[in-house]
């Protein structure tokens, strides 16, 4: 029988959501194996002899064969084929070069048996008739575990570059409409587009890549094709006209190409903006005839650091910790210059090293908080914060303490608790304008507009 061309066409219908494995038309599945063997570890180089994990092409998980990471669909096909393994749900590995350098490593470590389910296909025909492919999804905790990491690895990198770009003052565009330039931060050209050409493409800081984005607009408009409906015209002045009486001034949200751009879609994995949005609809939907009326809102209290002190305003509690404990976090964080993910890995840092009452100036452990704190306090190790590398990991961007309301009051800004009047007054734009188009529509100025058009 010949092989299925496609990842999806072997691996539909021979699996359920809980990975239990039944005959369905002809097909059957032995038992996966559920247990991790060893410790997970990603490679630092592929498994073989070939090339290194940065190139540009993707080795074959059994064999030499290479392909360009672009032809990603020939590599599937002649593990197929070839080699009659399939990958399950290839869209939802966030990295598919390391995912492939990984298994092509385990694999020269262990039998296939020990990791994918068998899918035998025509098991009712006669024995030489029948074939036998292999299944590698995420079923097998290895294999989640593996997707999840580079997931992980792959939302810091994302939350990194979207950092570096908030900060940035090289930035350096055209506006698509007017040719406008512009330069310093990308806001800038940003809230330009949407306040004056009504295109709105989001909030500067839910955008990352946001040069390549602009690049890709550009490219569509060169070519004379309407951002929304994708239609391609004659020349630019129709393409102009069409854009602004059909109020095509946005992107198309259909559009996957764009999804890259946003940094929602590197959240959750396996889901793109649409369906998280979705899931907040819905649980809307849910709650929207409950009754509100006995309502009664209860202030939020932020909880020290160091002790069980709790205050209702963050002003509150940073004077507290400066008093008693002789602890500054606004001055720490200027001085260091903590951007507002940093703050978050340092307030969790220290949580954690509390909850386990170790002092984080000498490493020592006690018996009790209360031993904790009389000894940071004699010591004065509570201002004596270890090296940058202790706490500026990965892991610390979980909150110890899953209610710490601490965490939802640090800010990006420069002392906003000190610095008050003296912010920079940055336009805030709206992204749902459908209250907008509705305006438009019923304005007294269509009359007009419509008066000049029939004199024309």
């Amino acid at each position: 029988m010949a092989a299925p061309e496609t990842q999806g066409a072997a691996a539909q219908g021979g699996e359920d959501r809980n990975g239990s494995h039944g005959g369905v038309g002809g097909v059957s599945f032995e038992g996966t194996k559920d247990c991790i063997l060893e410790a997970l570890s990603l490679p630092e180089g592929p498994g073989g002899t070939t090339a290194s994990a940065g190139s540009p092409s993707v080795p074959c998980i059994f064999c030499e064969e290479h392909f360009p990471v672009a032809e990603q669909d020939k590599l599937l096909k002649h593990m197929i084929i070839e080699h009659k393994i399939v990958i399950a749900d290839v869209k939802l590995v966030a990295n598919f070069q390391r995912y492939i350098l990984y298994w092509r490593k385990r694999f020269t470590e262990q039998p296939i048996t020990d990791f994918c389910s068998v899918i035998r296909i025509n098991s009712t025909a006669p024995l030489e008739e029948q074939d036998n492919y292999f299944l590698l999804c995420d079923v097998l905790p290895e294999d989640r575990l593996l997707r999840e990491e580079l997931q992980k690895q792959r939302l810091k990198e994302i939350l990194e570059q979207q950092q570096q770009e908030r900060n940035d003052t090289s930035f350096y565009g055209v506006c698509m409409f007017c040719n406008v330039e512009f330069s310093g931060n990308r806001s800038v050209l940003l809230n330009h587009m949407a306040r004056e050409h009504a295109f709105n493409i989001g909030l500067p800081d839910n955008i990352v890549n946001c040069s390549e984005f602009l690049c890709t607009l550009q490219k569509k408009l060169d070519n004379l094709q309407c951002l929304y409906c994708e239609k391609t015209f004659r020349d630019r002045n129709t393409l102009r006209d069409h854009m602004r009486k059909k109020q095509h001034r946005r992107i198309n949200p259909k559009n996957r190409e764009y999804d890259r751009f946003y940094v929602i879609n590197y959240l959750e994995l396996g889901k793109s903006w649409e369906e998280v949005q979705l899931e907040d609809d819905r649980e809307l939907l849910d709650h929207q005839e409950d009754d509100w009326s006995d309502w009664e809102e209860h202030p939020v209290s932020a909880v020290c650091l160091f002790c069980e002190k709790q205050a209702e305003t963050i002003e509150t509690l940073y004077v507290h910790m400066e008093d008693a404990h002789e602890f500054n976090l606004l001055k720490i964080k200027a001085e260091l210059g903590l951007n507002f993910y940093q703050q978050v890995k340092l307030v969790n840092f220290i949580r954690r090293e509390v909850h386990q009452c170790r002092c984080y100036g000498c490493q020592v452990k006690f018996k009790s908080k209360a031993d904790l704190r009389t000894h940071m306090e004699e010591t004065k190790h509570i201002s004596l914060l270890p090296e940058r590398p202790t706490w500026d990991q990965l892991q610390y961007y979980f909150p110890t303490y899953e209610n710490d309301s601490l965490l939802c009051t640090l800010s990006d800004s420069e002392g906003d608790l000190t610095t008050q009047g003296q912010k920079e007054k940055v336009p805030v734009l709206s992204e749902d304008t459908a209250a907008l188009r509705a305006l438009k529509q019923s304005s007294i100025l269509n009359q007009l507009l419509q008066q000049d058009c029939l004199q024309n």
